[in-house]
């Protein structure tokens, strides 16, 4: 016969990790880039026990960034970070800014990564180009991303103020690509594709805390991310905040009840035990 302390013990212990993930994603409801943690339940001998928490990677919503340098990925995939050490990681926040010396990073310092374009938009891998149709035969159809990246740039030249010395402005539109602007907008020149990463199990990912994953062996090699970047916003936590509401109140009335059974069993073990001393 199962030790009904024991299974209530294990019970109250799995319900209050239930109750701290929904209070994380309640009050991480309007941080940007946020993802909710979905948690599930397993049953065990002795008692239910907190099985698994992970990200829910849907969608979030758009808001407002705080400058033009700020970026919404619309679609599958997240933006790629590149440490000082050279270690690669994953985001959905795109709260991205150039720093003092025109380098293209996320708000922990790392640096975002990218592809550096010809004068046609075709990525460069060395001194050679990647097609357009290469790029989806290796990268969106699930081959490895092996195509290199690099940090991106965009210096000022303190002599004449200017982008790379001869840039007036830059733009960033939908597929990523990071554009030159000069002669009052007349010309515009490709200079890099913002690299976007995707996953086969992006459940998988290991979450390092303030919106940053890493790659594991269960989330599999990256490949292509998948759709539209738009320039100027940010994307809300996905959390959907009346359902964590209504997943709190289940969790306090299963704490109630548990509490109660515990109770119950201390004092039944009490009586128990004054009764033999009698």
């Amino acid at each position: 016969m199962n030790d009904i302390y024991t299974t209530a013990l294990n019970a109250q212990k799995a319900t209050n990790q239930w109750m701290d993930y929904l209070a994380e994603n309640m009050t991480n409801v309007y941080t940007p880039g946020f993802r909710e943690n979905k948690i599930t339940f397993k049953t065990f001998l002795n008692g239910t026990v907190l099985e698994n928490n992970i990200k829910n990677q849907d969608q979030g919503k758009s808001i407002p960034g705080t400058s033009n340098e700020n970026l919404f990925f619309e679609g599958k995939g997240f933006f790629m970070l590149r440490s000082p050490e050279g270690s690669v990681s994953y985001t959905r926040l795109g709260e991205f800014t150039f720093d003092s010396e025109g380098v293209y990073r996320a708000r922990n310092g790392n640096a975002v990564q990218g592809y550096i374009l010809n004068d046609k938009g075709e990525i460069m891998s060395g001194t050679k180009s990647i097609s357009a149709d290469l790029y989806e035969e290796t990268a969106l159809k699930g081959g490895a991303l092996s195509i290199p990246t690099t940090n991106i740039k965009l210096w000022i030249d303190p002599n004449n103020g200017k982008f790379l010395g001869k840039y007036d402005e830059y733009e960033i539109k939908g597929d990523g690509t990071i554009y030159g602007k000069a002669d009052g907008g007349n010309r515009s020149v490709p200079l890099y594709k913002i690299a976007t990463a995707n996953f086969h199990n992006p459940n998988g990912l290991f979450d390092m805390g303030s919106g940053i994953f890493v790659e594991t062996p269960e989330s599999g090699k990256p490949v292509a991310g998948r759709g539209e970047i738009r320039s100027g916003l940010l994307e809300q936590a996905n959390t959907d905040f009346k359902a964590n509401i209504a997943h709190y109140r289940e969790a306090q009335m299963q704490m109630e009840l548990v509490n109660t059974l515990i109770k119950a069993n201390k004092q039944l073990l009490q009586s128990a035990m004054e009764m033999a001393t009698q």
